[in-house]
């Protein structure tokens, strides 16, 4: 990907300037600032910051086995032994990061791991996994396949 020779504010003064109508540089498209890898790892931080505490990596670690079902936010605190107030703040960040979902079910919040969220982590941090390497990646993607098999089903 080339470099943008123009900086975002640049980028911005010459959108504005040509919604006011006035006197403008020509943009090509070819110089443009590309962001979607700076949000990706802006979402990735996020989720990073929030695992980064005991607590709250053991309640993701604890959505993670109770997929798909997940659990309500009692039972998480009860089997945590964490006050439910405590818990709440915990299930917050780890929402607010994208890596927990959570559904009303009757009176209760239902929380559940996102599994997308976590993948596309593992993802963001493997993509340029030892240079294309594939001796140096085996050891870790032995250690990153899933404990349960996937069903295979046979048409006969």
């Amino acid at each position: 990907m080339r470099p943008s020779r123009f900086t975002e504010g640049q980028i911005i003064e010459v959108l504005k300037e040509q919604e006011a109508g006035g006197a403008t540089r020509r943009l090509h498209l070819r110089y443009y600032v590309d962001k979607s890898r700076h949000m990706e790892s802006e979402q990735v931080i996020l989720a990073l910051a929030a695992l980064a505490q005991n607590t709250r990596l053991d309640v993701f670690r604890l959505l993670v086995s109770a997929e798909p079902e997940g659990l309500p936010a009692g039972e998480v605190a009860r089997r945590l032994d964490v006050p439910h107030n405590t818990m709440s703040s915990h299930l917050s960040i780890l929402s607010r990061a994208g890596l927990v979902r959570s559904e009303r079910i009757s009176r209760s919040i239902v929380y559940r791991a996102d599994l997308d969220a976590l993948r596309s982590t593992i993802a963001f941090l493997l993509k340029d996994c030892c240079g294309g390497r594939a001796e140096i990646c085996a050891p870790l993607l032995v250690e990153l396949t899933p404990c349960c098999p996937t069903k295979v089903t046979t048409d006969a």
